[in-house]
């Protein structure tokens, strides 16, 4: 994978990781996605994470700060999932569905705060989004990657991926 020196990486927990990387991979300005796990034990596997290891389904998100901004990411990303919902999002229920932030550069940290008490305002219930500087970050199953892409037929991407797509079309 080949970077230029524009590309910033930010990384989205927004319920299943098959959704999160779907909804970017169209996203002009978007390089690269990929989907894994952060914020509980070391060295996770899908099962582990399942069985409440404590990490989170993420979508690791490289984009281009001159195509795309971290504002619009974050736009997406609330647009695409509901950030008042705590450890849910559909029917897809545990703490490895929360809504989550990492980031790791300390400026994007007060762009997502920004960004987040300017979004409150869209809401009736508060952002339960946790905000936290990654501290790691594990790589998903490659049967993992590019689920949608792999089995858009599939029972669970027409009836969750497709829907999302749908909410944020406006963005590819």
């Amino acid at each position: 994978m080949c970077m230029n020196v524009l590309s910033k990486e930010i990384i989205l927990g927004g319920g299943c990781f098959w959704c999160t990387q779907a909804v970017f991979d169209g996203v002009k300005g978007v390089v690269y996605t990929e989907v894994g796990y952060s914020g509980g034990k070391p060295n996770p596997s899908y099962e582990s994470v399942v069985n409440g290891d404590g990490n989170i389904e993420v979508a690791k998100i490289v984009y281009d700060e001159k195509q795309i901004s971290l504002e619009k990411i974050l736009e997406i990303f609330f647009k695409m999932h509901d950030p008042t919902s705590k450890d849910k999002q559909g029917a897809d229920e545990g703490i490895q569905y929360r809504s989550a932030i990492f980031y790791q550069d300390d400026e994007d940290l007060t762009t997502i705060t920004n960004f987040i008490k300017s979004a409150q305002r869209n809401y009736s219930k508060a952002i339960l989004t946790q905000v936290s500087k990654l501290q790691k970050y594990y790589k998903g199953e490659e049967y993992h990657q590019k689920y949608f892409e792999k089995n858009p037929n599939q029972a669970y991407c027409r009836f969750v991926i497709v829907p999302k797509l749908e909410k944020t079309s406006d963005y590819r």
